[in-house]
């Protein structure tokens, strides 16, 4: 990856290096033929998003006519299955599709700060989790589409191409009210669909939108067995044997077998909410990261009882959910931190082979590209000024 090491402040970074033509065209003309619009200009022509103050983000890809609303940032950045397009959140309870930058076809591509989003869409309330449909092709529009969780509201699902509702799901509690669904996972064929909630797990069947589902719950209260806590994470083991990971912000990590929702063993060892779990290409590892955690802990799931090793990483202090992201081939994983830096561990030992700045502020979500030499980075944080500031500098704080 190349990075500029004295890069602007941007909320959007993409680090590119020379890749094979793509077929990124696709998604962006099914988008344009739904709208009525001509194909999509260049970057010559296309408006250009600039950010200003630490880590903020630019209302200006939000629409035109919105308000534009101060200490915006981004939350995290996920490419689609198919590396056509990238999904992030910002603050603001937006969220934004950005299709593959036409720069990616030349022969010399440059890295890219603040382009426009193609699409954006506006939830109700704060997202917890989102997620993109694994069986995704730009080929195929009626695919193109991802799963949102937000406070207080039903899971709803988004069309990637014309930005409609598709279908929600909604889980009730005792009282017959909606509850909240913390963290989506759906499973690798597509057809069911993983919600961790408050010492729950609850599987909709992803062609019945509605109010069916299975409920199972993952703490016992009689007996204090099981995962307790608040289920922030899950992640299905890709060698499809049926196992799971999902993380509590009870500090641990269960393994469950998706199929029936056993629980297999519960790992301790995070010193914060657990916010991210990950598998490792041939599903014989797993990978864990919390919230004010200085580490990322690496499990062997065949002996469990102590780590192989852990990650060091620059997230002490941020209560941020700071993302990290394994590359395709699976022999590295890559994470960011508070001082801006992303850093570049061996799977192999989990030492850090290499290090770059990719932001002035803290760098929130690190996503790989599924097919090209190509990475995303999300960058930003939210800032309170103290009484008497004019948020000119100096006053800021985390």
């Amino acid at each position: 990856m190349v990075a500029d090491e004295a890069a602007p402040q941007s909320w959007v970074e993409l680090d590119l290096i020379t890749i094979p033509e793509p077929l990124y065209t696709a998604l962006s003309d099914y988008r344009n033929a739904y709208r009525g619009e001509p194909q999509a200009p260049s970057r010559e022509q296309a408006p250009y998003v600039e950010e200003s103050g630490s880590g903020a983000a630019s209302d200006a890809a939000d629409g035109a006519g919105k308000t534009k609303r101060s200490n915006n940032f981004l939350k995290g950045a996920v490419w689609s299955p198919d590396g056509s397009c990238l999904l992030s959140n910002c603050d603001n309870n937006v969220l934004h599709v950005y299709d593959l930058p036409s720069d990616c076809m030349e022969s010399e591509p440059q890295p890219l700060d603040g382009f426009s989003s193609a699409l954006d869409i506006k939830e109700g309330e704060s997202v917890y989790d989102y997620c993109w449909y694994p069986q995704m092709s730009a080929s195929e529009p009626a695919t193109c589409c991802f799963a949102t969780t937000s406070r207080a509201l039903p899971i709803h699902i988004w069309d990637a191409v014309s930005g409609s509702l598709k279908g929600s799901y909604r889980a009730y509690d005792h009282l017959d009210e909606i509850t909240t669904a913390y963290s989506l996972a759906f499973t690798p064929d597509g057809d069911k669909l993983f919600c961790g909630y408050n010492k729950m797990l609850r599987v909709f069947d992803v062609s019945r939108p509605g109010r069916q589902c299975k409920s199972v719950p993952t703490h016992q209260k009689k007996t204090k067995e099981g995962q307790s806590g608040i289920l922030s994470c899950i992640s299905h083991n890709p060698d499809r044997q049926g196992m799971m990971a999902v993380g509590s912000y009870h500090r641990t990590v269960g393994v469950y077998m998706a199929s029936t929702l056993e629980l297999m063993f519960v790992l301790h060892g995070h010193q914060g909410g657990v916010t991210q779990v990950r598998w490792s290409a041939d599903g014989n590892y797993l990978y864990s990261g919390g919230r004010k955690d200085r580490h990322i802990l690496c499990w062997d799931v065949r002996y469990t009882q102590s780590t192989v090793y852990t990650i060091e990483r620059n997230t002490p202090t941020t209560n941020q959910k700071v993302t990290f992201d394994i590359e395709p081939c699976g022999r590295h994983l890559c994470t960011g931190g508070e001082d801006g830096y992303v850093s570049v561990h061996d799977l192999a030992d989990g030492q850090c082979v290499s290090r770059f700045r990719a932001a002035p502020d803290c760098v929130n979500g690190f996503s790989f590209h599924p097919s090209l030499n190509l990475s995303a980075t999300a960058s930003g944080n939210r800032k309170f000024l103290l009484p008497g500031e004019d948020g000119s500098g100096g006053g800021d704080l985390e």
